[in-house]
């Protein structure tokens, strides 16, 4: 597994030209949008839960 894993395209506008964001873990750049966003990754949740609009689990 890689260090940095790489997303294949922007969440904003869904162009592929990013870049690595400064040195922040897990920051991209999309030169397309001149947007920058961050990736995190939040957790595994237990097989067969599920969670409503709001975060909560039903």
């Amino acid at each position: 597994m890689s260090e940095r894993a790489a997303p294949f395209y922007c969440p904003y506008c869904g162009d592929e030209d990013l870049r690595p964001h400064g040195h922040r873990h897990a920051a991209w750049e999309c030169a397309a949008c001149n947007r920058a966003f961050q990736l995190t990754f939040l957790g595994l949740l237990a097989r067969g839960s599920h969670t409503d609009a709001e975060g909560e689990r039903t």
